[in-house]
């Protein structure tokens, strides 16, 4: 299988080119190589190399300097993967492009289903929403796996800015009311390179992790098991604390479990977050 790869320098990407199957023929591609708002260029690359599958891990995922920068997080999480399935559709090819759960505003009950109504809070979901959108309208066989609160050994992350603070104070204050499930992002390629051999149905589907948490129950995971591993002396000492004593520019979804029943009809297990925690503590 010959695989295009966007954002090949993020998480994902990184994630992705660790796991791909060693026949596979993968061209990999970073946000200075191929500027996915670009359309033309997006034509070019997609025509020179014909790939089987496009696979779109390229994202402005800046959510908070997305409010001030609309356009910039339109031009990557809207035009972007409008101009990939364009291009798909131009020859053929497979289209897997990841999306979020801040297409949602976080008031459900329940874990938010595939056909769940969406309502982004911030820019940065409006923006990824309407990619979702337009790559459907374009290519309605393309998959989009929504995923959330993704984590890695690779670039910034929760995991990361949580291990360099404990190594920088003795006490930390962490929201306690937002809920979600922690992602490992190797867990999200394993899933995106089998629902390709899987040739899945086109549409939407949910990944994350199998457990839900508040950010500060990930924190007190992730400082359990760098103290464990020697990784930290200490763990700090953790407040938890409202939305409302951390303000930030963008509203977060308060809720955003996501229900993957869906995709599991693959054969995709979903991201077991603590096994993959205490790796990636351990690397990082």
């Amino acid at each position: 299988m010959k695989i295009l790869l966007t954002g090949g320098n993020g998480q994902l990407g990184r994630c992705l080119q660790d796991r791909f199957p060693a026949d596979w023929q993968i061209s990999v591609t970073t946000s200075s190589e191929l500027d996915i708002g670009d359309a033309a260029a997006v034509e070019r690359a997609v025509l020179a190399f014909q790939p089987d599958a496009i696979i779109n891990a390229a994202a402005y995922t800046a959510v908070d300097k997305a409010e001030s920068e609309p356009e910039n997080s339109a031009r990557v999480n809207s035009a972007g993967p409008e101009n990939l399935a364009r291009a798909a559709r131009l020859i053929g090819a497979r289209l897997v492009h990841v999306s979020t759960d801040y297409v949602f505003d976080g008031t459900a009950q329940r874990p938010y289903q595939e056909t769940d109504n969406t309502s982004p809070v911030c820019v940065y979901g409006r923006t990824k929403l309407e990619g979702e959108k337009r790559v459907q309208e374009l290519l309605p066989d393309a998959v989009i796996l929504r995923t959330a609160w993704v984590f890695s050994e690779y670039g910034s992350n929760f995991v990361k800015t949580m291990l360099r603070l404990g190594e920088q104070r003795d006490a930390l204050s962490i929201v306690s009311d937002q809920l979600g499930c922690p992602t490992y992002a190797g867990d999200i390629a394993q899933a995106i390179i089998v629902l390709l051999q899987q040739s899945a149905a086109g549409g939407i589907y949910h990944y994350c992790g199998d457990q839900q948490a508040t950010w500060y129950d990930f924190a007190e995971q992730i400082f359990t098991q760098a103290t464990q591993q020697g990784r930290l002396a200490k763990a700090p000492q953790l407040t938890a604390i409202n939305t409302e004593a951390f303000p930030t520019p963008a509203q977060r979804p308060a809720y955003s479990v996501l229900d993957c029943s869906k995709v599991q009809h693959y054969g995709v297990k979903l991201s077991d977050w603590q096994k993959a925690l205490s790796a990636v503590v351990a690397e990082s």
